[in-house]
């Protein structure tokens, strides 16, 4: 049960939850905290920023050899790096697609032309992750200069004239204008989401591909996200912004330069988020639709099938 100013809001069984995420101050009774656990239900803290503080969960049973065989394919990462690279980029270039097939027309020349060359670039590297040798090192800096070019036209796909909702170039910690503080906000989520399926597979977050190791990161988990977020979460905070479900009231600049979305603002981001995880594509290797939101769960599935022999190779996320 959730209350809200002491007026119960909502209602819902645990075996309908997935995951819980609590943003800013929320109490969470001892006993909710419990019965999450035992019921396996993730609950993740995060601050009004969006930022990431906490994850409470029960016992992570963990397959130990499936573990054990993502150790040893981390120390010769490069064929799944490379499946890993080849989705986001060509997911990244389906959305440059996307946005000149339905408002290409409304582009000024030049920007279509900006946008056109970008898919065209973005398609080189896609050939040249497939076939060119070099390693993981030569992989990472392909995934690199893609995320450039595709950020560097990312504003073109912004059709609201409002200046204050420009987008001036990738700002993480702290985001600097408000489309960051939207795609900071999404990414915790995507990243939450990925985690968890990684556990509920038996596989460890922490151990990553294309994300070097590092002391509580969850590389693994940031690596499943790479080629779900330009479709989940970029294409979400477009459409936010171009149907003017967001607005600049919605944003707040703090002292330093920071921009964060506001409390009314997160629930608007958050309803959004649970109906774009509904939406149904079909899987082009499992051949069967299913929701987005369904999908970092396949995507680890099908790793672990890998690790375990099952798959010659990890079959990557295609947007379609």
């Amino acid at each position: 049960m959730a209350e809200v100013d002491g007026a119960e809001r909502a209602r819902l069984p645990l075996h309908r939850i997935g995951s819980v995420v609590a943003v800013g101050a929320v109490y969470v009774s001892p006993a909710l905290i419990g019965a999450l656990a035992r019921g396996g239900i993730a609950l993740v803290l995060l601050d009004r920023q969006g930022r990431f503080e906490a994850r409470v969960e029960g016992p992570v049973s963990g397959n130990v050899l499936l573990r054990r065989a993502q150790y040893r394919a981390a120390e010769q990462p490069e064929e799944i790096v490379r499946s890993i690279v080849s989705a986001k980029v060509a997911n990244q270039r389906a959305v440059l697609q996307r946005a000149l097939r339905d408002h290409g027309d409304d582009f000024a020349p030049e920007r279509r032309s900006a946008v056109e060359a970008a898919v065209e670039r973005l398609a080189r590297i896609l050939r040249r992750v497939a076939f060119e040798a070099g390693g993981v090192d030569v992989l990472r800096g392909a995934e690199g200069e893609a995320a450039n070019l595709y950020f560097a036209v990312f504003d073109d796909l912004i059709r609201v004239p409002d200046p204050a909702l420009r987008f001036r170039g990738r700002s993480r910690r702290p985001p600097l204008d408000a489309v960051n503080a939207l795609l900071s906000f999404l990414y915790t989520l995507l990243t939450h989401d990925c985690r968890a399926a990684a556990e509920a597979n038996g596989l460890d977050p922490a151990v990553g591909f294309l994300h070097r190791d590092r002391p509580g990161r969850p590389s693994f988990a940031l690596d499943l996200m790479e080629e779900l977020r330009p479709v989940l979460a970029d294409r979400l905070a477009l459409s936010l912004i171009n149907r003017r479900q967001l607005s600049t009231r919605d944003f707040e600049t703090r002292d330093g330069g920071a921009v964060l979305l506001t409390d009314a603002a997160r629930k608007t981001v958050l309803t959004a988020w649970q109906e774009r995880k509904k939406e149904e594509r079909r899987h082009a290797f499992v051949d069967e639709v299913a929701p987005l939101g369904l999908v970092p769960h396949l995507q680890a599935q099908l790793l672990a099938r890998h690790l375990r022999g099952d798959l010659d190779a990890y079959p990557p996320w295609f947007w379609k």
